[in-house]
């Protein structure tokens, strides 16, 4: 691990919903490179539990209060990154929720499936204008969105893939943020900010009942490989660890 903590050179990144699983592991993947974390969560406890591992394994970690619905609590995580440095190299939006894998179109709720989008799509577009002026101070910015497979609609239609349950709120949701991520990359084209959608893979965690069959470590790599490429990087697209994910 580096042990480099100049601030003027090393480089720091915002991961929402680092508390636990996915987001966790993201964190910890980043500061095992040396990144300082800061780790966004709601629930003070989980959040504060995970900064105590993460800096006892060496991660250069931080808590950001932060629940991506509430436009008060982004705008104070914003002016907390502004405290703690002044500038973000890359932002992870990584906090979902599933909105129930087995709410099918006829028989929706439709708060469930506002809250999904609310969180999925709209909490990432609240977060990710929040810190756009901190992302613009590093020489190389990056932001991940995390998605799904199951967002594809090429794999939706597909009938020999295997694109899971019927779920009009979660799966939906992750093809609004695709869509939303290629606008993103649009805008900001010529700049030096990447924008990209990662699929994690079916992994075991609290948001499918762990009946995953991959490890959050695994699943976070695709992720720490976006917010950390190089400037002749992809911007506006989707990958996996294979590579990339048809839309």
């Amino acid at each position: 691990m580096s042990t480099d903590t100049n601030q003027d050179t090393q480089k720091t990144a915002l991961v929402t919903g680092a508390n636990k699983g996915i987001g966790y592991e993201i964190a910890a993947g980043l500061g095992a490179l040396g990144w300082r974390v800061g780790v966004g969560a709601r629930d003070e406890q989980r959040r504060e539990e995970a900064v105590t591992r993460l800096r006892e394994s060496g991660v250069d970690a931080f808590g950001v209060p932060l629940d991506v619905t509430d436009d008060a609590s982004v705008a104070a995580a914003a002016q907390l990154l502004e405290e703690q440095g002044g500038r973000l190299d890359a932002l992870v939006n990584n906090a979902g929720i599933t909105g129930g894998m087995a709410q099918t179109p006829t028989t929706a709720d439709l708060d469930v499936v506002r809250d999904a989008v609310e969180t999925n799509v709209i909490g990432v577009i609240r977060v990710t204008n929040a810190m756009l002026p901190l992302l613009r101070r590093s020489p190389a910015p990056r932001i991940v969105n995390m998605s799904s497979s199951v967002g594809s609609l090429a794999r939706q239609t597909d009938p020999d893939a295997d694109s899971g349950p019927v779920a009009v709120a979660y799966s939906p949701s992750k093809s609004f943020l695709n869509a939303v991520t290629v606008q993103y990359a649009k805008e900001l084209a010529g700049s030096p900010v990447l924008i990209n959608a990662a699929c994690p893979g079916y992994v075991a965690t609290d948001l499918n009942g762990f009946r995953g069959h991959r490890t959050p470590q695994q699943g976070a790599a695709t992720a720490i490989r976006l917010a950390t490429l190089p400037d002749d990087g992809p911007t506006g697209g989707f990958f996996d660890d294979d590579g990339v994910v048809p839309w």
